[in-house]
């Protein structure tokens, strides 16, 4: 039979009193509720002092010997011990992203790397690039034991549409976005996020064609969650260093589209002058470059070439140059966000307020750009 909130509460004091501190996910199996139920039970017990809640556990406010005692006897409290001082151990913390394949592995690494030098453990959930399987992927996460998630959603534009982010403010837990974010108006815009600053990124890219001469210039850009914030560095640095930008053909081809780009590329150089662009991403720079070879256009000898992404630019046979984000400090910066949300709840401190961080990108020079002016 389940019981009242009240009856729940009474056996939740009568087990840590006897125990002198357990585990939240123990304590929920035990009563056989969810972990997102005791949670709350334990903060509604923790605000009127009858119980203290510290990193995934829940210690009897005794005389402070009594539970510093027993916390040293018990692998949980011990934990909670832990929290006190600073440290994350036994925390648990869900991350949700598309995939761990690509620019996803380096976001998971970090972010596990941060989790991990805390004590806690990283927990994975993969929603395969389906917006609908973000919220079931937190249904599994969140019972088994995570007290926090690191979330980077399936929204294929970078941004929600259609209410695709309701299910995120219906979670009891702190959650922070991983290079994603809400617009402004969103009720997702509160939430923390931590991603890297594409247009920053691609700005430094137009300024180093700049730097070397380059006047007329054009972009190759792959439909994506990163591509309006790329476009729009792009274009708002060629406007301020007064460059041409050649844009009649498709900005957007589809990844694969080869064919289109080739074409665009070929008629910007001959037919108007171009004399670099900007490709996003790393494997259709690499693959562009032999293609325009065959029709006629060298680089860098005729077309200055910078990748975006920087995955495996470097390997390409004329290595290329490439705007890198900062995906490992992403993925690192937002879990350690995260287990200060978790350090600011269990202590009961008011939480600071919400942030929104971006990462600056850097240039890596290699020789796909070549040197000196190319000024026409």
């Amino acid at each position: 039979m389940r019981l009242h909130v009240d009856q729940r509460h009474e056996r939740v004091l009568a087990l840590v009193r006897e125990r002198g501190s357990l585990r939240v996910a123990e304590l929920a199996a035990e009563l056989g509720v969810s972990a997102v139920t005791l949670r709350r039970d334990v903060e509604a017990l923790a605000g009127q002092g009858r119980v203290r809640r510290l990193h995934g556990a829940v210690v009897w406010p005794g005389d402070g010997t009594t539970a510093e005692t027993r916390a040293r006897r018990e692998p949980a409290a011990e934990n909670a011990g832990a929290a006190r001082s600073g440290s994350a151990a036994g925390v648990v913390i869900g991350m949700i992203v598309p995939t761990t394949a690509s620019v996803f592995a380096d976001l998971v690494r970090g972010a596990r790397e941060a989790v991990a030098a805390q004590g806690g453990r990283l927990v994975l959930g993969v929603s395969g690039h389906v917006d609908t399987e973000d919220a079931v992927q937190a249904g599994h996460l969140l019972p088994g034991g995570a007290e926090g998630l690191l979330v980077a959603p399936s929204w294929s534009t970078g941004a929600p549409v259609d209410g695709q982010e309701r299910w995120l403010l219906e979670r009891e837990v702190p959650v922070v976005l991983v290079e994603r974010a809400a617009p402004p108006g969103s009720p997702a815009a509160a939430l923390d996020r931590v991603r890297t600053d594409h247009a920053h990124g691609a700005a430094v890219a137009v300024g180093h064609f700049a730097a070397l001469g380059h006047r007329r210039i054009t972009a190759v850009l792959q439909e994506g969650p990163h591509a309006d914030r790329i476009l729009k560095g792009y274009r708002s640095a060629v406007r301020s260093l007064g460059l041409d930008d050649i844009r009649d053909a498709p900005s957007f081809p589809e990844h694969g589209d080869h064919e289109s780009s080739v074409e665009h590329l070929v008629d910007a150089v001959r037919g108007r002058g171009v004399t670099a662009a900007l490709v996003h991403g790393d494997e259709d720079a690499i693959v562009l470059v032999p293609r325009l070879q065959a029709r006629g256009i060298r680089v860098p000898d005729d077309l200055a070439l910078i990748a975006y992404d920087d995955e495996v630019a470097g390997l390409a046979d004329v290595p290329l140059t490439a705007v890198a984000p900062p995906r490992r400090s992403v993925g690192e910066e937002a879990a350690k966000l995260l287990l200060r949300r978790l350090a600011e709840r269990g202590s009961g401190q008011a939480p600071a307020p919400r942030q929104h961080i971006e990462l600056l990108p850097e240039l890596r020079i290699r020789s796909s750009c070549g040197t000196g002016s190319r000024a026409r």
